[in-house]
């Protein structure tokens, strides 16, 4: 499933899309991972939720 990929990126303090995006806005990368978590962990259970009430419903 690609939200676990996703998950990983945006989680993930040596992922290159996180460490340029805390460069780019100058702050320190594991205050902007830390940030980041509740977002992507939101996104992660909701996908993960749908992915199985579809499943039993197709």
């Amino acid at each position: 499933m690609k939200i676990y990929g996703i998950l990983g990126n945006h989680c993930s303090p040596i992922s290159d899309t996180t460490i340029l995006s805390s460069m780019s806005v100058g702050t320190d990368l594991f205050s902007h991972v830390k940030t980041q978590l509740p977002y992507a962990l939101v996104a992660a259970a909701i996908s993960t939720g749908l992915y199985v009430i579809f499943g039993f419903i197709m």
